[in-house]
């Protein structure tokens, strides 16, 4: 059995029996690291295929409004992929999480709802942005993010965690990108968060008596695109990939410093831990 976290100081609480929504890739791991702490996981999604065996498995698109009774739960985690289909992206979120307010018996001790950093796009600038400051989609998709955190907060009383750009097995495409020498804007601000510190933090949400109830899930080090590239060019011993023409630079730059202090410390503290073992791994 896995060690419960120790972060936060106010205690502990068991996360109980947990409901997966969406449970793609980040869901999977989650689910296997709860399964070993002893906790039976429930997984919901549209799609039986390649989940592992520990997993009670409920097939359902909760998009679809009709009369469905999901099993009372303690806890549940909300990783609901985009849309795919050609559905309005604002749906995504209203018809769901509404579905899923209405199916659950009971209102769950604890909900986790995940977002992204996406909500801050329109905060573009050098200062460094904290959880106390407020979202600013630009797009489509980072407003339908943002009402989903607001829908979720509203009908399941959901805390919510927001990654950044998550990299690691399996989310490679910019490794790729170096590889085949495609340009790239080296001036762009950036911030990432290496998958297994990201389970790590929502394992963390699932423990915590008192979590926050807003979190940024990224590592300690925000930086320029064009030091990552150079940085997997040199591991790969290739050269860096060229500029693009003109560089539109932007981006943000996020404080992980409540992330450090709820959970204590990263695995993969910036991208060069992360890539380095990374591209060890495929070497």
């Amino acid at each position: 059995m896995n060690t419960p976290p120790q972060e936060w100081g106010r205690g502990r609480r068991f996360p109980g029996r947990t409901l997966l929504v969406g449970c793609g890739k980040l869901g999977i791991k989650l689910g296997e690291r709860l399964i070993a702490d002893g906790v039976e996981v429930f997984a919901m999604r549209r799609s039986s295929a390649e989940l592992p065996a520990g997993f009670s498995v409920i097939t359902d698109d909760l998009r679809v409004a009709r009369r469905r009774a999901l099993p009372a739960c303690d806890s549940v985690v909300i990783t609901l992929p985009p849309d795919a289909e050609a559905r309005a992206e604002a749906d995504i979120y209203s018809a769901a999480l509404t579905n899923l307010a209405d199916a659950l018996p009971s209102l769950p001790s604890r909900v986790v709802f995940v977002s992204s950093t996406r909500v801050l796009e329109g905060c573009a600038g050098a200062a460094p942005l904290t959880e106390s400051d407020a979202a600013a989609p630009a797009g489509a998709r980072a407003r339908s993010l943002l009402e989903g955190e607001v829908l979720a907060a509203e009908l399941l009383c959901a805390v919510t965690v927001r990654p950044a750009g998550i990299y690691g097995p399996g989310r490679d495409s910019l490794i790729r990108r170096v590889r085949e020498h495609a340009p790239v804007d080296y001036s762009r601000r950036t911030n990432r968060i290496h998958e297994d510190d990201l389970v790590g933090l929502l394992h963390a949400m699932l423990w915590a008596e008192t979590p926050p109830a807003l979190i940024h899930a990224v590592d300690r080090e925000p930086v320029l695109l064009g030091e990552v590239v150079t940085f997997i060019a040199d591991r790969l011993g290739v050269e860096p990939p060229p500029r693009v023409v003109p560089e539109v630079g932007g981006g943000t730059v996020l404080d992980g410093q409540l992330l450090v202090d709820f959970l204590g410390s990263l695995r993969f503290p910036s991208f060069r831990e992360g890539y380095a073992q990374m591209l060890g791994e495929s070497a």
